[in-house]
């Protein structure tokens, strides 16, 4: 099984109008061979200290797939280019960690 940590950070105001489209493009990567997970996270609300938060413009997509191949398949998808382009105007930075389990 591969992990998938992305960091998305959208420009100023634009988090939601990045999360709508992502949400638009969820059905299509659900039915993606070897798709386990692939689903977007925010910053939960009153966890005090434990927390260090993302902030505003910041989403996490928490993502697991059953294989390399899965996942590189995945990044190849006509449904993700398009949604590159949908929201390339409004992405600050984007950080992806890529992970294998913990032996």
């Amino acid at each position: 099984m591969i992990h998938v940590i992305a960091i998305i950070t959208a420009k100023p105001g634009m988090r939601e109008a990045v999360l709508k489209e992502f949400r638009a493009n969820m059905p299509a990567v659900h039915a993606e061979q070897g798709c386990i997970e692939y689903g977007p996270a925010t910053d939960a609300e009153g966890m005090g200290r434990i927390q260090t938060p993302f902030g505003p413009d910041t989403f996490v997509v928490i993502e697991k797939w059953e294989s390399p191949e899965a996942l590189k398949a995945h990044g190849a998808a006509p449904h993700m280019a398009a949604y590159a382009e949908k929201t390339k105007e409004m992405i600050a930075s984007r950080v992806i960690h890529v992970l294998s389990p913990a032996a």
